[in-house]
């Protein structure tokens, strides 16, 4: 398995591995309708390749001969708590494909991630994460994260409960 920090030429291969990834993991939450619409606005390749040429941001692909089966993306926080300092960082996506689960291979996504937003000395770091991904909370409550807030993440007129997990610097 090859780790490796993302490009801008690599934006149409993370389009369909983040709408994949998403729809494994929620897709069975939503209408058709939204999903798609969500899917086609969130995960385009011309968004991802403007969140690749940014430099406030960064993405990892874990790769298995030569084809991506998983990402980390992390950068600025933008969750809704009053405590989000301008410096705070935040682990925005962590995804790996179903049958690529296991392994480590989250952990790794996950550690190239931390370091990164790490890499100018300690700093407040968050993470949004649905209240019914019961696995995702234990993994980063191992991490140090706690919950410290809620808000609603919108897909169409779905609205998902979220916690907002926050390990301090």
């Amino acid at each position: 398995m090859e780790l490796r920090r993302a490009t801008v030429s690599d934006a149409q291969a993370l389009s369909a591995l983040s709408s994949t990834c998403f729809t494994q993991t929620f897709g069975h939450l939503y209408p058709p309708q939204d999903l798609s619409h969500f899917l086609d606005e969130a995960y385009a390749p011309a968004a991802w390749a403007s969140l690749l040429s940014d430099p406030a941001y960064a993405t990892w692909l874990l790769e298995r001969g030569g084809v991506a089966i998983g990402y980390a993306t992390a950068g600025a926080c933008s969750l809704p708590h009053a405590d989000v300092a301008p410096d705070d960082g935040e682990l925005k996506r962590l995804y790996v494909l179903q049958e690529h689960q296991g392994g480590g291979r989250g952990s790794r996504l996950f550690n190239a991630a931390i370091a990164w937003l790490l890499r100018d000395g300690p700093r407040t770091l968050w993470i949004g994460v649905w209240s019914e991904n019961h696995g995702a909370q234990r993994f980063y409550a191992r991490h140090g994260f706690e919950r410290v807030g809620d808000y609603d993440f919108v897909v169409g007129n779905t609205r998902d409960h979220e916690f907002i997990l926050r390990r301090g610097a």
